[in-house]
């Protein structure tokens, strides 16, 4: 460990942050003894715990048997990037939309069969809702999660279903031929509605964030209370304001869904 650090290792995150930390631009590949004596961990737990960080990724090994870095920590490190990217960039937008709506404004991206949401912009003037940076929710339960099943490969969407649709708001959809009736609607007007499906009492209308290939890079939605809010009125404003920003990205640089945006089956 580190001259002046302290670690307690009281739980296995802190224990596999002290292995991983002990790596640095001075030491970017290392044996056991070497890993045990940097992180402070005994040999045995330093052992036992490389063994399975290396199973999941985290860690490799060398050509001989020292340990490096693994790729799935530089997949993380640019899901992180290209996220606050995308926040940056859609922000304005999302403040514009906010200013005319008056309601929350959701930013979400696919993450296998759910929608993670990346920003939330909330308006004072409008209801608390329950989502929150970070949360997910199954994509089909959601108007940002039905904007981006529209947009997305067949094998996405299979996953989904495969999956299974459970209920999770009063009216989700939870048959499979009805979600791609619903899907196919949302590609011809390129705006999801939802009433009532991921929560009780709320209402969105949601556009997607499409890269240069056609497939969605994320997707924004206005929410508010569905006895309020004007679906029709603030549907085409949230399109406009995704068509925009789907050009702004694309202009700074390559837009694409990444790779972990993709359904696994």
């Amino acid at each position: 460990m580190r001259t002046g650090e302290r670690n307690t290792f009281d739980s296995v995150v802190g224990r596999a942050a002290a292995l991983l930390g002990a790596f640095d631009a001075r030491h970017l590949s290392m044996g056991i003894s070497e890993l045990s004596r940097r992180s402070g961990l005994p040999k045995s737990t330093t052992a036992r715990l490389a063994a399975e960080l290396t199973t999941h990724g985290f860690l490799e090994r060398t050509e001989g048997t020292d340990l490096k870095l693994g790729t799935k920590l530089f997949e993380l490190g640019e899901l992180a990037s290209r996220q606050r990217k995308l926040r940056e960039v859609a922000l304005p937008y999302m403040a514009d939309l906010r200013q005319v709506s008056r309601q929350t404004v959701h930013l979400a991206v696919l993450v296998d069969t759910d929608v993670m949401y990346v920003e939330i912009v909330r308006s004072r003037d409008a209801p608390r809702m329950p989502s929150e940076v970070g949360g997910r929710l199954p994509a089909h339960a959601a108007g940002v999660g039905k904007a981006l099943l529209a947009f997305s490969d067949e094998a996405t969407v299979q996953a989904v279903i495969d999956r299974g649709l459970p209920a999770v708001g009063p009216r989700t959809i939870t048959a499979p031929g009805l979600l791609l009736r619903e899907l196919r609607r949302i590609r011809e007007s390129g705006i999801a509605y939802e009433s009532e499906e991921s929560a009780h009492g709320v209402g969105c209308a949601a556009s997607p964030i499409l890269g240069p290939d056609g497939h969605p890079v994320a997707a924004m939605s206005i929410s508010g209370w569905s006895g309020t809010l004007d679906l029709r009125r603030v549907g085409p404003a949230v399109k406009t304001a995704a068509l925009a920003l789907s050009r702004d990205l694309q202009l700074r640089g390559p837009a694409r869904a990444p790779s972990w945006a993709v359904a696994r089956p």
